[in-house]
């Protein structure tokens, strides 16, 4: 087993992500939504913890993973449906990027599911070199592929449950559907895309010893 060193630059990293629970705190768009979504940020951190303890993972892992968490709780916030980005890209740049691009909805639900197979891969990645020493990287590949597709089927279902037991309105802002009755078959798919490019840039420009540090 590698022993795992929580440096300074590991704390500062995790300050930031508490910080910015505590600024997500202030006066929230929706307090029953933003708790249920700062409910699944408290797991994830667990979870890293568990991880971090019982099979190490290296810096670059570490911040990935605290930053899909940052981007869950800017949209905890505003709820995923209601983020400004396009008034903030606007403000600062002068570009609108819904008008660029012709979208008609908020899009930055699909961000944070692309993002959690783009930043979240280095960890599954770890936890199946762990699990599975013997497997060559392109096979552990593939099983992480599938383990991101499996997940987000599963976190769909949860969603689905929660929002069974909400009010309409309540659920929407919670799921942030925006009227798409394919809003789930793209979640799943943006985040095994996420997944896949971050797993092949990670078989070009990984070491071959991928030991945490």
């Amino acid at each position: 087993m590698i022993e795992y060193q929580f440096s300074l630059k590991h704390w500062f990293a995790l300050g930031l992500v508490l910080f910015a629970i505590i600024i997500a705190s202030i006066q929230p768009l929706e307090l029953s939504s933003y708790l249920l979504h700062q409910i699944g940020t408290v797991l994830m951190l667990i979870a890293l913890f568990i991880c971090l303890k019982n099979i190490g993972l290296n810096y670059f892992s570490f911040v990935f993973y605290l930053l899909f968490l940052l981007i869950h709780i800017v949209g905890a916030h505003y709820l995923y449906s209601y983020v400004p980005y396009n008034d903030w890209l606007i403000q600062l740049f002068n570009f609108d990027l819904n008008q660029t691009f012709g979208w008609s909805r908020n899009m930055y639900d699909r961000l944070v599911h692309l993002a959690s197979g783009l930043l979240l891969y280095p960890v599954f990645y770890r936890l199946f070199q762990v699990w599975l020493p013997t497997l060559k990287p392109f096979t552990l590949f593939l099983l992480v592929i599938q383990f991101v597709m499996a997940t987000s089927l599963i976190y769909e279902w949860i969603e689905w449950s929660i929002a069974m037991g909400l009010s309409p309105e309540e659920a929407e802002n919670y799921n942030g559907q925006q009227g798409d009755i394919w809003d789930a078959h793209m979640d799943m798919l943006l985040a095994t895309l996420g997944a896949m490019l971050s797993g092949l840039i990670f078989l070009i420009k990984a070491p071959k010893s991928s030991a945490p540090t």
